[in-house]
């Protein structure tokens, strides 16, 4: 895929809607397509994070391992989402596993160029931090609800 593509790509997306063409123009060098097979694990728990996806087609699963229950599923991410966040916060390793559920496309974010490109330019990392704090916010809401089920089910 051309530099042009991605760059439309992440500038049609809503995650980065209303910021700035000059950080847009830095994120589209840390940018590359990714793709999933269904079953094939994007993240793994406690492994190093260093990238973040825009999910572009298909779904993938956010999963804990629970021990006596094996994985379990606390939320589906689908085209249009954001998955990933431990990148940007130190150790930076994963806190979940995320599984594609079917052939899953996405854009890829290199976290290590990004948090070099936040340290050299504080409104990018800012703009950042605001944005990702919202997807971390849902993903704890989710794991509450998931919680919740789990006890009224038994």
């Amino acid at each position: 895929m051309a530099i042009e593509d991605l760059e439309r790509i992440l500038i049609e997306h809503p995650f980065f809607d209303g910021m700035k063409q000059e950080h847009m123009d830095l994120l589209v060098g840390c940018a590359s397509n990714a793709r999933f097979e269904g079953g094939q694990f994007i993240l793994r728990e406690g492994e190093e994070a260093n990238s973040f996806y825009l999910l572009r087609q298909g779904q993938a699963a956010l999963e804990i391992y629970t021990p006596g229950r094996g994985p379990l599923s606390i939320q589906t991410l689908g085209a249009g989402e954001v998955l990933g966040w431990s990148w940007l916060v130190p150790p930076y390793r994963w806190r979940f596993d995320a599984r594609a559920i079917e052939l899953t496309r996405a854009i890829a974010l290199d976290g290590k160029c990004l948090r070099q490109k936040c340290e050299e330019d504080a409104e990018l990392g800012f703009e950042l931090l605001k944005r990702f704090s919202q997807v971390m916010v849902e993903h704890l809401q989710a794991a509450r609800f998931q919680l919740l089920n789990v006890y009224e089910n038994g």
